[in-house]
């Protein structure tokens, strides 16, 4: 299962952007899929996730950032609204599901190569 992101950048506060980040290979179910950040020197936290019981946003993005998926296209769309500087950071998609292949099911936990997103204040 492979992820791939698009939609970084460098923005100015208060602005918007949008991420995207399409799964694809052997899927045969996607649970979670979402989006996490690392800003230099801090941990990775969570920013959005959505599964099919809902969706769940870290404190933070709350009320600025929206996650949809399409499901029927394995992707997930992030839009980021009132960007902060302090959402500064590298963008990472991730997903949790089932993959099948000739040899049967598996579980899997992808992560995308991150995207940076910059904002300038």
């Amino acid at each position: 299962v492979q992820l791939e992101e698009s939609g970084g950048g460098l923005v100015q506060a208060g602005g918007s952007l949008r991420l995207s980040c399409a799964a694809s290979g052997n899927i045969f179910r996607i649970n979670v899929m979402g989006w996490y950040r690392q800003a230099p020197g801090k941990q990775r936290e969570l920013v959005a996730v959505a599964a099919s019981s809902g969706t769940n946003y870290g404190g933070s993005v709350r009320g600025r950032f929206t996650i949809t998926r399409d499901y029927a296209k394995n992707t997930v769309y992030l839009q980021m609204n009132s960007l902060k500087p302090e959402d500064t950071a590298v963008y990472y998609c991730n997903a949790d599901g089932v993959s099948k292949d000739d040899t049967g099911y598996d579980t899997f936990s992808q992560w995308g190569q991150g995207t940076q997103v910059t904002v300038s204040s």
